[in-house]
């Protein structure tokens, strides 16, 4: 009899999954529900993750770490065909990817593209996540389940598990890690327990400062907003009890014309950009702020690699 079998304890198990899904599919809101903190840049626009950023769950038995691909979608620009080689690389290199399907849209052509280029990553598992449940009657839900098994069956592969959530009223959201986990290899944690992302913090910041100046201007910038910090320094001859530090930042865009629609009637949206990002700063950080933030035009960076690998992509 093996040691093991003796022991009642499961081996502990550690691995990556990533989720995927057109865009407002609900990928970033569910990762943030089940690290239970805000991680990841939610927004109502579509395209506003750029980074890897990964979430990571603490279980006794388990740790569950969250990549945060941005969306696969059609490229027009040299941005888009850099996000797409990110999304296939990342796709083969987790264990275990989770395909969000919003339950109150029909499956479209984009939910086909992607599951079209999943069927063609063989060894991974696949789980279809059913997102938005609260927006939608029993009914609608079965229909959808049906659906996206006859999805899979049509391109030939096979769902792990087809999970229904609903991440805003945190139904099913631990079912959903319950199965999830079992996918991962056997392994030791590989992140310290407090850790929740291995986001640099600069990067964090940077999207925190991204999402609120993307709110409110919906149409206008769809995704031409850049945000780099410079520094982050902690201001000299503060007493110890009493820190503050200083964050210096740009917004970078890509036409002058449309430095107005940032900074707003007397420089009030780029006030109120301020205020909203250096709340949500100070909490993620745990001290007190002093946000300095500038608008910038990079002329068309979404089309210079220049400008892309200065602005970090």
């Amino acid at each position: 009899m093996s040691a093991r079998t003796l022991s009642s304890e499961a081996p502990h198990r550690a691995g990556f999954a990533c989720f995927v899904g057109r865009p407002n599919a609900g990928k970033s809101t569910l990762t943030n529900a089940l690290v239970g903190q805000k991680v990841a840049i939610t927004s109502s626009r579509p395209q506003t993750t750029r980074h890897t950023v990964r979430g990571i769950v603490h279980r006794p038995d388990a740790q569950l770490i969250l990549v945060d691909t941005p969306g696969l979608h059609k490229p027009r620009t040299l941005l888009g065909e850099r996000l797409n080689d990110v999304v296939r690389t990342t796709w083969a290199e987790v264990d275990v990817i989770g395909f969000c399907l919003p339950a109150d849209q029909k499956l479209g052509p984009g939910d086909k593209f992607i599951a079209k280029e999943l069927a063609g990553i063989k060894k991974t598992p696949k789980v279809a996540i059913v997102t938005k449940t609260d927006l939608v009657d029993s009914k609608q839900l079965a229909e959808q389940l049906i659906a996206i098994d006859q999805l899979s069956k049509e391109l030939g592969f096979e769902w792990q598990e087809i999970v229904p959530v609903s991440a805003v009223g945190g139904s099913q959201v631990s079912l959903l890690a319950d199965l999830l986990i079992p996918l991962l290899p056997e392994s030791p944690p590989l992140y310290p327990e407090g850790d929740l992302t291995d986001e640099p913090e600069m990067v964090m910041v940077a999207e925190l400062i991204r999402e609120a100046a993307l709110e409110g201007v919906r149409d206008e910038l769809p995704h031409s907003i850049a945000v780099v910090v410079e520094e982050m320094l902690p201001r000299e001859d503060r007493p110890a009890d009493r820190p503050l530090l200083d964050i210096h930042a740009n917004v970078y865009i890509e036409r002058p014309s449309q430095k107005g629609i940032i900074i707003g009637p007397k420089g009030q949206r780029l006030k109120d950009v301020g205020t909203k990002s250096r709340k949500q700063i100070e909490a993620l950080l745990g001290t007190p702020v002093f946000l300095d933030l500038h608008v910038k035009v990079a002329k068309d960076w979404q089309r210079d690699p220049k400008q892309l690998r200065k602005l970090g992509f």
